[in-house]
């Protein structure tokens, strides 16, 4: 039986480099990393979409009975929408950056930045697998390899949006953090996460969301990914569901 440190050890690492990567950010602000500022930002907008498409690509793994995997994903982001809109995700999730704004007295692009960082942050296969991995056999190297790349990206961020990106490691510690604990009742059910059908289904929704995000960043579209949200949650039992009914 692992422990709780062992099961979360790769989130309180990701943690601690989107923290510090803030820090590095704030402190090169201004610097000639300002001057690079709108072409990094397009680099992360690029590197977003590639890995999106690779993460999209999970659904063509999915066949249960007369349905494959884009149409399950599309039922998923059908309903998980509706009820993103009907709950106000969108809304409730930048009510919490200007709360956290107003309460740390943040300034500028502070909720702009929060809310792309903890979307960019927590929406990705690696953030699922990890976790899962992390939690069932205490294997934190994916984690680790994302913190590092959470860094990177929070040191960009963070001399754009400022300190707000840094607060994205609260949803990234709860998000993360409740995978993994939540991983060891699955150990019977998943014992190879990254292959498991119901994990590969979030994979590729959460890909279609990554999509989005990256047509944000490279300012071509306004897409609410936010709202999709739930369809991360939705994408396995509609999975479950068809394979009940095949």
């Amino acid at each position: 039986m692992l422990d709780f440190w062992t099961k979360t050890s790769g989130t309180w690492i990701n943690v601690l480099a989107i923290a510090f990567g803030t820090f590095l950010g704030l402190i090169l602000r201004g610097s000639f990393l300002s001057q690079s500022l709108p072409i990094l930002k397009q680099a992360i907008g690029l590197i977003t979409m590639f890995v999106s498409i690779n993460m999209a690509n999970s659904l063509l793994k999915i066949k249960v009975g007369a349905l494959d995997g884009v149409i399950l994903a599309l039922i998923a982001l059908i309903i998980g929408g509706v009820i993103g809109e009907f709950g106000q995700i969108e809304k409730r999730l930048e009510f919490i950056g200007d709360w956290l704004k107003a309460k740390f007295k943040g300034k500028g692009k502070f909720t702009e930045g929060f809310v792309a960082a903890s979307l960019l942050f927590c929406i990705g296969p690696m953030a699922i697998i990890g976790s899962l991995n992390n939690g069932l056999i205490g294997d934190n190297n994916l984690l680790s390899l994302k913190s590092a790349l959470d860094g990177f990206i929070s040191i960009v961020f963070a001399s754009t949006y400022g300190i707000g990106v840094g607060f994205s490691a609260l949803p990234v510690a709860l998000y993360q953090g409740s995978l993994s604990l939540l991983a060891g009742s699955l150990t019977q059910s998943l014992p190879d996460p990254a292959n498991a059908q119901p994990v590969l289904i979030i994979t590729g929704v959460g890909g279609l969301m990554l999509l989005g995000l990256g047509l944000n960043l490279l300012e071509l579209a306004k897409v609410r990914v936010a709202s999709f949200l739930p369809a991360l949650a939705i994408a396995p039992l509609v999975y479950w569901l068809a394979d009940s009914l095949k």
